[in-house]
């Protein structure tokens, strides 16, 4: 990506569902001080004037804040609109459920795995607005998946004071390799052995501790899906992230649950992905000079 051209890219097809989506696009762009694309997708002639009275109160809104944008419309289904502009333009991408029937998610699967799948840039699901962000949960994955989200993260706590927890799920093991054999014997402590998931959190809380950023680290043994949904209802969390593997199609997805579909489909609080890259992003770098600049002015 480029990161001069970065973009917030707030989606809506007029339906009822993503109205929390775009109330919270308009808040988040406030903090990340980032113009927006505002865009309204036709997936139905019938649609029209609900989408352009839709579109037209949220241009209002951001206009009321003070907020750059430009509106832009396209026809097809949000599932190939929003992965095809994505994938030509800097954006970081908000969307929220699109309200489909029931039968259409029984046959073809919820359109937001879909976009999942396909979109590469950062994303936020949202299905009901919370605008503050004093707590983040960022869940770790154990070779590192994590990493681009939690630059997200972090990025985002600097700027609102936001406490970070990170959580890291252990997960039950079939085979009894030396490794696994000391994760799983020392699970509760796994934050203390010469593992490589003992690593990668270290280094993670390291990261944000250097930030002067308050990190707090949690540790389950269990599903991953049951574990993060159970900590999510005994805490009081603002945003949710998650990472994602190096592809939509690594051999994991073929034999074990999309975690962060599943959980960000099960609960009501913002989730906010990002597909896991080998290099800093951009848009990594670019925050972290504007806001090292911010820093050094005060």
């Amino acid at each position: 990506m480029n990161q001069k051209n970065l973009q917030l890219l707030l989606c809506t097809n007029g339906d009822p569902a993503s109205y929390a989506a775009l109330e919270y696009g308009v808040w988040i762009a406030k903090i990340l001080r980032i113009p927006v694309i505002l865009l309204g997708i036709l997936e139905g002639y019938q649609e029209e004037e609900r989408l352009v009275k839709l579109i037209n109160q949220t241009s209002a809104r951001l206009k009321e804040q003070g907020i750059p944008h430009l509106v832009q419309y396209e026809s097809g289904r949000s599932s190939i609109v929003i992965p095809r502009l994505t994938a030509s333009r800097d954006f970081i991408t908000v969307v929220g459920p699109l309200g489909r029937p029931t039968w259409m998610r029984i046959f073809q699967g919820r359109s937001f795995r879909r976009i999942l799948s396909r979109v590469e840039t950062p994303i936020f699901y949202v299905r009901e607005t919370r605008t503050r962000l004093e707590n983040i949960l960022v869940c770790m994955g154990g070779l590192g998946y994590s990493t681009s989200v939690q630059s997200l993260c972090l990025s985002l706590a600097k700027i609102t004071g936001a406490k970070v927890t990170l959580l890291h799920i252990v997960e039950p093991v079939s085979y009894r390799y030396p490794i696994s054999r000391d994760i799983v014997d020392h699970w509760d402590t796994i934050y203390e052995t010469d593992t490589p998931q003992g690593r990668n959190l270290r280094q993670a809380k390291a990261r944000f501790e250097s930030a002067g950023l308050s990190v707090y680290l949690k540790i389950r043994h269990g599903s991953p899906v049951h574990e993060i949904l159970e900590e999510i209802l005994r805490g009081q969390y603002d945003l949710v992230g998650l990472g994602s593997p190096y592809s939509a199609y690594s051999l994991r997805h073929i034999f074990m649950p999309n975690v962060t579909a599943e959980v960000a489909e099960a609960i009501t609080c913002p989730v906010v992905t990002v597909r896991f890259q080998h290099r800093p992003a951009p848009w990594e770098i670019k925050w972290a000079r504007n806001h090292d600049t911010q820093h050094d002015r005060k």
